[in-house]
């Protein structure tokens, strides 16, 4: 016969609140057990014994119990925590230099600022125009074929290079500079690079009179080299114009 006091089974979990569960076992483990003929009294006991020393017992923490929880979300995560000084430096590279004054300007987008365009005769002339633009407080850069063209390169595309790499290009046109068809070339290669923009273009008119002027540039207005610095300061001014357009 089973005994009158009904127990749940070891495994199950119980039902109740854990305060009324050991009232009710401290209730049961004081009352005398009835003996009756063929009463299980001894497992009654044995599981009562059981079951007391599973409620001494402390819960166990579990991966998804709120104790594990509350003290996972106090520790700080890898995405929280700070790197160390040699990963953050692997991680986070340094950008590259930029000019301070024209951080963000177009102008820096090619290489060169001017490329002089001129006659094989007019080389010292040349020369003395770079010399110039490139020791302004504006330090432009300046594209001189035969000082800056590769070597073993192709004349033409080192000159188509130099003109699509450049924001201006200056035409020095003089005597010598009608007189060679490389230098007319030149000439028509740079009208076609920038055909609708204004100001990119500048010619330097050197040694020849106004009737003297190329017609292919009849459209545009050319500098005067007749002055005493030779024209180079208008046509320093002409390419500042021209770069502050690009801003």
């Amino acid at each position: 016969m089973a005994s009158s006091t009904s127990l749940p089974a070891p495994g199950s979990r119980p039902k109740k609140p854990l305060g009324k569960m050991a009232d009710w076992f401290r209730q049961t483990l004081l009352k005398k057990p009835k003996k009756r003929p063929g009463s299980l009294t001894y497992l009654t006991l044995h599981y009562l014994n059981w079951f007391r020393q599973t409620l001494l017992k402390k819960p166990k923490k579990r991966p998804n119990s709120p104790e594990s929880t509350s003290s996972d979300a106090s520790q700080p995560t890898s995405q929280d925590s700070p790197l160390p000084p040699s990963l953050s430096s692997v991680t986070s590279p340094s950008l590259p230099p930029t000019h301070a004054s024209d951080s963000g300007s177009s102008r820096w987008s090619k290489d060169y600022d001017v490329c002089v365009c001129h006659s094989e005769e007019d080389l010292v002339a040349a020369q003395d125009l770079v010399s110039y633009l490139e020791g302004s407080t504006a330090s432009l850069r300046c594209f001189l074929q035969l000082r800056d063209a590769t070597p073993g390169g192709a004349i033409v595309s080192e000159l188509c290079q130099a003109l699509s790499s450049s924001h201006c290009r200056v035409l020095l046109i003089t005597p010598g500079f009608l007189q060679d068809p490389w230098c007319k070339y030149q000439m028509l290669q740079a009208l076609t690079e920038a055909p609708g923009a204004e100001g990119c273009t500048i010619p330097l008119l050197s040694g020849l009179s106004r009737a003297a002027y190329p017609p292919e540039l009849r459209f545009m207005y050319y500098v005067d080299g007749r002055g005493p610095d030779g024209g180079f300061r208008q046509v320093k001014e002409a390419v500042m114009r021209y770069l502050q357009t690009l801003s």
